[in-house]
């Protein structure tokens, strides 16, 4: 349970005594504050900060550095958004804001009544401000990020003096994938009471939390479960994404507690050992069934289990079945799943597409499947190395078992090593209780993939040299070795040779990972471009019609230099079929950004004048939003440009007046 206590006069006087026993004497104030406060304070103290002092070098994102955080967050706004406003709507004139942070603690927006903003706004309590806990202290966002767990701060609570006057009710947001990415939060003013808004923050969050699991598993099998059958349909039950030749892809949070397993225990493992029944069966007990559930004996407890989500016809008993209901085959059209890469669970068959060094690439990696050599992807960002490391996973043995990947270059350093290695409970203070499995053990039985290896910490190196000789790894604060069993998939943009010879990576360690050394080519290189857009814009496009591309437009691409690679070429071509007009299958120059015509033979008058800014699109790894939502973002920064002007805006677009606003949503 997150912490929680209710605003009362003798709550401000423990308060009062406890902060005068822990920031002046130097003393713990047990008995009058929750641990949970306590154990961020001490870890405000040793983050250097100073209750009473000032917050220099915290300035804000400026509106560009803001936007570029909010389209890389863009899935998670997309679905968060409707409930935000819901939220706000509960709560208004209430003098209180709605907050949707990322997993770093930056505020990415921020809804609430006028005359709070207004206060919140002089603490930097707003949009592109980060409020994580080692740069703002105690408060309900950057504690929940670091407890990972419902949190609610009130008043002197919070370690700065000058945030003193707010109370706070945070709630983390997990992934589909049960990554942290969020956190929704309720802010006020700490002398208004305030009823039930922690479980209104709470169970806000596990609404947008099953909004984007189901957003991406739009297209697979949903189990749903719970052990009451009148729980099913409510935020706590728990689903399951299953494909239809029934592999597990993805459980939610309550699923895995009701199942009492963990992740590692149920995603990628068949449906059978988690359900203890088969797929087919289930499906044809379900359907001949006079009610919408069954119940399933599933470790010795009774659950009771629904199907949702889109069921492909399935043959069992050697019948055909399409669970669809008659009624609504005929209209039926699929909504598209958020695609997070070019290929989803590609394989190296499957990233052929004709290139003779990618090829090579390939055929290098495909001779030491399923044997104990270390493999190390080199190639520029963008280049595709984590979808040729999960291609190198899905064409082995294990493909099965799990693929961990961890960015060395991504997370803290000092959170490296516990993310890495796992710690053992009460191994530092904030550590979780009960302890928390690293990377390397999670991979166990499956593929380790370890990116931008070469910004890998010195001290770290050294103890995952230890783990790659002897095969077993000890977590942070514990003194028992566990055996594990990995393949290990590095990648980096770096070149080590020069690194080891700069002193910045173990030359030991190199030798150990180098097993076997492949490089992928850039885009600009390629000599496949044209039937790599073919496959993109196919997945891309698999809801609608089949799109194509003219000549002219082919040909800009194949010029093009393209230093983003392939996540840039993506987001091109994603953002040029959201800007087709309803059954219009052609794309041409006029769908594509200006850069890419600039220097170019092929640009003419009809493309000259448009700008690029429309098309700046997220990164590919967080790509999230559907095509209709990026062609109204297009043709909003497009209007903006334009000062309002419609015709103006259709014509740097190249469409229509009609269907730019249709694009706006004004039809």
């Amino acid at each position: 349970m997150g912490h929680f206590q209710p605003i009362t006069e003798m709550h401000g006087q423990h308060l009062e005594k406890a902060r005068r026993l822990f920031f002046d004497r130097g003393e713990h104030p047990e008995g009058l504050v929750d641990p949970l406060i306590l154990r961020s304070w001490e870890r405000c103290q040793r983050f250097g900060l100073s209750e009473n002092g000032t917050l220099p070098g915290l300035e804000s994102l400026d509106r560009i550095a803001l936007k570029t955080e909010q389209e890389r967050n863009r899935y998670l706004l997309l679905q968060g958004r409707p409930i935000m406003e819901h939220v706000f709507e509960q709560i208004r004139h209430s003098g209180s804001m709605v907050v949707l942070a990322d997993a770093n603690g930056l505020l990415l927006e921020t809804v609430g009544d006028p005359d709070f903003v207004d206060r919140a706004d002089r603490i930097s309590l707003s949009a592109g401000a980060s409020w994580d806990e080692n740069l703002r202290g105690t408060n309900a966002i950057g504690t929940a990020l670091t407890e990972e767990m419902p949190t609610e701060i009130l008043g002197g609570e919070h370690f700065l003096e000058h945030n003193g006057f707010l109370t706070c009710c945070a709630s983390p947001i997990f992934g589909p994938d049960g990554r942290l990415i969020g956190i929704l939060n309720i802010s006020g003013d700490y002398r208004v009471q305030k009823h039930h808004t922690m479980g209104l923050v709470r169970l806000s969050a596990l609404t947008v939390e099953r909004r984007l699991f189901e957003a991406t598993h739009a297209r697979d099998i949903l189990v749903c479960f719970h052990g009451r059958a009148d729980y099913l349909g409510s935020p706590k039950e728990g689903i399951a994404a299953v494909s239809p030749d029934g592999q597990v892809l993805a459980m939610n949070r309550d699923g895995l507690k009701i199942l009492g397993i963990r992740q590692v225990d149920a995603v990628r493992r068949d449906f059978s050992m988690v359900f203890e029944t088969n797929l087919a069966s289930l499906i044809d007990r379900l359907r001949h069934g006079l009610q919408g559930s069954c119940e399933l004996m599933i470790n010795g407890k009774a659950i009771h289990v629904q199907l949702r989500g889109q069921l492909p016809p399935l043959t069992m008993a050697g019948r055909v079945y399409d669970e669809t209901p008659v009624t609504q085959r005929a209209t039926r059209r699929p909504e598209p799943t958020p695609i997070a890469s070019p290929c989803a669970e590609p394989n190296l068959d499957t990233l052929n597409t004709g290139d003779a060094r990618l090829q090579a690439a390939i055929d290098r990696a495909r001779r030491i499947l399923g044997r104990d050599i270390p493999i190390l992807i080199q190639g520029e960002s963008g280049a595709g190395k984590e979808i040729f490391a999960k291609g190198f996973h899905n064409s082995g043995p294990r493909q099965s078992n799990p693929f961990v990947a961890l960015n060395c270059a991504s997370i803290p350093e000092t959170l490296i090593e516990s993310e890495l290695f796992g710690y053992q409970g009460g191994a530092f203070t904030g550590a979780r209780k009960e302890g928390s499995p690293g990377k390397i053990q999670q991979a166990h039985g499956g593929t380790l993939f370890l990116d931008e290896i070469g910004d890998m910490p010195l001290n770290l190196q050294a103890r995952l040299l230890r783990v790659l000789q002897e095969r077993c790894v000890t977590p942070l604060g514990s003194t028992r070795a566990i055996q594990v069993d990995i393949s290990l998939v590095c990648a980096t943009h770096r070149r080590l040779r020069e690194e080891v010879a700069r002193g910045n990576f173990r030359e030991d360690l190199y030798y150990r990972l180098n097993g076997l050394c492949v490089t992928l080519p850039a885009l600009r290189d390629r000599t496949d471009i044209r039937q790599l857009v073919a496959k993109l814009a196919t997945a891309e496009a698999s809801y609608r019609a089949p799109v194509k591309f003219s000549e002219n437009a082919l040909q800009a691409i194949e010029k093009y230099d393209w230093p983003g690679n392939i996540r840039q070429l993506f987001n091109v071509i994603r953002v040029a079929i959201a800007l087709l007009d309803e059954g219009e299958t052609l794309i041409s120059e006029s769908h594509l950004p200006e850069e890419l015509f600039e220097a170019n033979p092929f640009a003419g008058s009809a493309t000259s004048s448009r700008i690029a800014d429309p098309w700046a699109a997220a990164p590919l790894e967080s790509s999230a939003g559907s095509l209709e939502e990026i062609g109204r973002l297009a043709a909003m920064r497009t209007l903006e440009a334009a000062g309002g002007n419609i015709s103006a805006a259709a014509r740097q677009l190249g469409i229509s007046r009609n269907t730019l606003y249709r694009k706006l949503g004004k039809l």
